[in-house]
């Protein structure tokens, strides 16, 4: 009896050991030399963490918590962003629905590539309720404002497509009324080629503290840093080897650590985003994250305010994503 129970033991350990192997040889083994601290910013970063620094101050605290029960202020959030795609030269539409008897707008920009597949970057606008929403997500917002404004007059093979979209949060979260999976349900609809989506979710946030990093899944701090400041790559398993891509671009060129994990959509935190609404329509798409609830403190609370976010390492994000849309913009398979 003592034997039987002892290799059953043993074999449940050897599958278990097998699985976490198998999840981290697949799914978490990144391609590309991490660094391990922050680099200085360049002259040019200055100038971008001045712009993303303003961008945060106008939607988190300017404009504050802007969702449906705050809906002139999200009207507000709409309007600044589609002026500030006017100002940089683009020509922004509004995609609209209707729910709740009001008019939802997500907002896009396009330019045409060379040819017609789409490297679509996005983040949502609106905030929970009760949150002024710097971090989450006005700190996704200005990267892509930012990230638009300087591809304006670089061209591409694909055509790039910037996305602000509305009602991500809950009550809206992963249903059909969630503005990124209306807009992606529109874009099947057409007959869209999407080749990447990548989603810009919460940003903002770092610390060099001890065990600022925690994670969704029992094990998966074993693979990765206890501390949170790095940058996190997300994707569910269909879309490994855009994930894969992304990192190892980011790597060549970045100034910041990263980290990166493809995974079952299950695992909490993975498909916590617009990301989501693009994979229900067969569309590859990864998530940028600081890794939200998992590191910062003030998630989904009055306390998000444009003050506790760190700008010298959100500009290192940024900076080094406008190299990975770059080099994704000629080939991003």
């Amino acid at each position: 009896m003592f034997r039987r129970l002892l290799l059953a033991s043993v074999r449940i350990t050897v599958a278990v050991v097998a699985v976490f192997f198998l999840l981290w040889w697949f799914g978490m083994k990144m391609p590309g030399r991490n660094i391990s601290i922050a680099a200085p910013l360049s002259p040019a970063e200055v100038e971008l963490r001045a712009e993303l620094m303003a961008d945060v101050q106008t939607l988190g605290g300017q404009i504050g918590e802007r969702n449906m029960a705050r809906y002139r202020q999200l009207n507000a959030a709409a309007d600044f962003i589609e002026n500030s795609f006017s100002r940089a030269g683009l020509q922004p539409r509004r995609d609209t629905y209707e729910l709740r008897g009001r008019a939802c707008h997500n907002i896009e920009v396009e330019l045409r590539g060379a040819r017609p597949e789409i490297l679509l970057i996005g983040a949502h606008y609106d905030s929970v309720f009760g949150s002024p929403g710097a971090n989450d997500n006005g700190s996704g917002v200005a990267a892509m404002l930012a990230l638009a404004g300087r591809f304006v007059q670089k061209p591409a093979q694909y055509t790039l497509r910037f996305v602000a979209f509305v009602n991500e949060e809950p009550p809206y979260f992963q249903t059909t009324q969630m503005g990124s999976f209306v807009y992606a349900s529109r874009c099947k609809a057409r007959g869209d080629q999407i080749s990447a989506m990548i989603s810009l979710e919460t940003i903002g946030y770092f610390s060099d503290a001890p065990r600022s990093q925690t994670y969704p899944a029992v094990g998966l701090g074993a693979f990765y840093p206890t501390i949170g400041n790095f940058i996190g790559f997300v994707g569910n398993v269909h879309s490994r080897a855009l994930l894969r891509r992304a990192i190892a671009l980011f790597r060549k060129h970045a100034g910041i650590p990263s980290e990166g994990a493809a995974l079952p959509s299950f695992i909490p935190g993975v498909a916590w985003s617009d990301q989501w609404a693009f994979w229900q329509h067969g569309y590859p798409g990864i998530m940028i994250t600081d890794t939200a609830p998992f590191r910062y403190p003030h998630y989904h609370s009055a306390s998000d305010t444009p003050d506790k976010l760190d700008y010298d390492r959100f500009a290192l994000v940024v900076s080094g994503m406008e190299k990975v849309i770059e080099e994704l913009a000629q080939t991003p398979r």
